[in-house]
């Protein structure tokens, strides 16, 4: 149960419940072994001759009362150990949710989704029958098992011993194929995360698929990895399959025992009859005991499987720490980078970059593919962490701002734009849910949405559909600049945010928010140099490391890459 530590806390939050629930469920196995007694009780009275019709009633009445209390008491055992099961679980999911929320980007670039919603899912919820079933048949094998056996010795000790032989080589078997059954459940586990990768990844796609009209090859993709995971589920099922009729062979191979040797203590009067049916009710009672420690052993080894797996996460360092200190609300949005240094993968990526912005300017940053543009306004986010020199914001290292005061005070709208499967005016508000109505219209306005918002059936309250699907490309990446104009942002970081938006609306764009920039620092990441005439301040990147620097006029005559590559597009515009 190691690794079931990590719920241990719950455990304890929550123990009033799991001891009321053991409680009840404990009284409902003693009142479950009240009965075969009177059953001996009325047999014996009968077989003796000496029974009557009230006493008859009375023996049939202890019987319905009891019936009656087990009723009862299972429903409280099911609300306090079984209620707690999914309160458990509630809390598992949330703290795993949580954690991944917290987790790097170095993480999720080298994680799958659907890996992850298998832990989420699949692995919480197994952990939860562990948790729920493995106490309720755990119980049920300590208690009815060892009182089961008590009544069967005070019956008759000689027939309980011989009634008991297959015990022992039935213990052997579980421990052997518990291991067995653990191994093929983490197989099956691991193919169930494949498939949830490729449904996710093929949704996800879907418009490339039909573009390369690869339908079928992804059919047949899905088919090879459904089949993996019928195979290891079938694996699991021949292990499981084979240990169950075990199980119970042993025990029908005690009801035969006590045929075969109490039949003939009836016929030569050693046990009396009542005794013999008592016995065989016991038995009968402990037949479940018996197969229940196969299901039990099942159940916590799948659990025992997912909670390893989902432990795996858990403890999975976070990346970005916050360690901040300082009492600081709001940044002003001095930005001073100093000598840094960045890797991913071993791969160096930014080098040796230094550069100041004040609240105000605009900073241009161009290059060419995978010169480290994007990566470098992600340190400014603090998305990843430095690898040698220094990020300062308002004089202060990056590290000592708390997470919470960094993030608000940076608007950052990335390359690979995302919207949620809502309205348009909440992915909006997403960036500030504050914000009033007449604040959210004034941003659209902003950002040259408007015009197209109104067009559409239900406005503002128009649902966007998967990841924006019904909005067009230029339009997305919109919302998502509406999204970070609306935080009112120190320092407002656009990476290649209007790449799908043409000139003209680009330029629009830029003209409305010239006074909302005048108050805040400015990173634009583009491809689209003319966006950058105004820029104070523009860097040329290529490898990692600055290889040019200065307003619009001066790289143009320094005739380097800067130029050439401004020349280039003027001369597209023309054709």
């Amino acid at each position: 149960m190691r690794n079931f530590l990590t719920i241990k806390e719950d455990f304890i939050k929550y123990k009033w419940y799991l001891i009321t629930g053991f409680a009840v469920l404990v009284l409902v196995d003693v009142l479950q072994l009240i009965i075969p007694r009177i059953l001996k009780y009325a047999i014996d009275s009968l077989v003796g001759g000496n029974a009557q019709p009230g006493m008859l009633l009375r023996y049939a009445l202890y019987i319905v009362l009891i019936a009656l209390g087990m009723g009862i008491c299972r429903f409280f055992w099911r609300y306090c150990i079984g209620g707690t099961a999914r309160r458990i679980e509630r809390n598992l999911r949330l703290r795993l949710f949580s954690h991944l929320e917290n987790l790097g980007m170095k993480f999720h670039s080298n994680t799958r989704v659907g890996d992850l919603m298998a832990h989420a899912t699949n692995d919480v919820d197994a952990v939860r029958r562990t948790v729920g079933m493995g106490i309720i048949i755990g119980t049920d094998i300590l208690v009815l098992g060892s009182l089961s056996i008590v009544f069967m010795v005070l019956i008759n000790l000689k027939l309980t011993l011989i009634a008991l032989i297959p015990f022992p080589l039935l213990i052997f078997i579980v421990l052997r194929f518990g291991k067995l059954i653990h191994k093929r459940f983490e197989e099956v586990q691991a193919g169930f995360s494949n498939l949830s990768s490729c449904v996710e990844e093929s949704v996800r796609g879907i418009r490339v698929v039909r573009g390369y009209n690869q339908e079928q090859g992804e059919i047949k993709k899905f088919l090879t990895i459904s089949r993996d995971y019928i195979k290891r589920n079938i694996n699991l099922i021949k292990v499981w399959g084979f240990f169950f009729p075990i199980i119970f062979f042993f025990a029908n191979l005690s009801i035969w025992i006590i045929l075969r040797y109490g039949g003939v203590g009836v016929i030569t009067a050693t046990i009396s009859m009542g005794d013999f049916v008592a016995f065989q009710s016991y038995l009968m009672i402990l037949v479940w005991p018996m197969i229940a420690i196969g299901w039990v052993v099942n159940i916590v080894q799948r659990g025992s499987a997912s909670m390893g797996r989902i432990n795996k996460l858990l403890e999975t360092p976070l990346e970005i720490k916050d360690t901040g200190k300082a009492k600081i609300k709001k940044i002003r949005g001095v930005v001073d980078i100093k000598s840094v240094y960045f890797s991913y993968n071993g791969r160096p990526i930014i080098k040796n970059i230094s550069l100041h912005a004040e609240p105000g300017k605009k900073i241009g940053i161009v290059g060419g593919i995978g010169s480290g543009k994007s990566t470098l306004v992600t340190l400014i986010a603090r998305l990843y962490e430095v690898e040698r020199g220094d990020i300062m914001l308002d004089s202060m290292p990056i590290k000592e701002i708390p997470l919470e005061t960094l993030r608000r005070s940076i608007g950052f709208v990335p390359q690979d734009v995302f919207l949620f499967s809502d309205t348009i005016r909440e992915n909006i508000r997403f960036g500030n849910p504050y914000a009033t109505g007449d604040e959210i219209v004034e941003a659209v306005r902003l950002c040259g949405l408007s015009d197209e918002i109104e067009k559409f059936p239900n406005g503002l309250d128009t649902v966007v559909g998967e990841r924006g699907i019904a909005l067009s490309g230029g339009q997305r990446q919109r919302v998502t600049l509406t999204r970070s104009i609306i935080k009112k942002p120190s320092i407002l970081i656009l990476d290649d945010a209007l790449s799908s938006v043409d000139t003209e609306k680009e330029a629009e764009i830029i003209d409305n928010l010239s006074d909302f920039l005048k108050e805040r620092t400015t990173f634009i990441v583009s491809h689209r140099l003319k966006s950058l005439i105004d820029a104070d301040e523009i860097i040329v990147l290529q490898d990692g490391e600055i290889i040019e620097r200065g307003i619009h006029q001066e790289l143009i005559k320094m005739n380097g890459f800067y130029a050439n590559l401004f020349r280039l597009q003027q001369l597209e515009e023309v054709f």
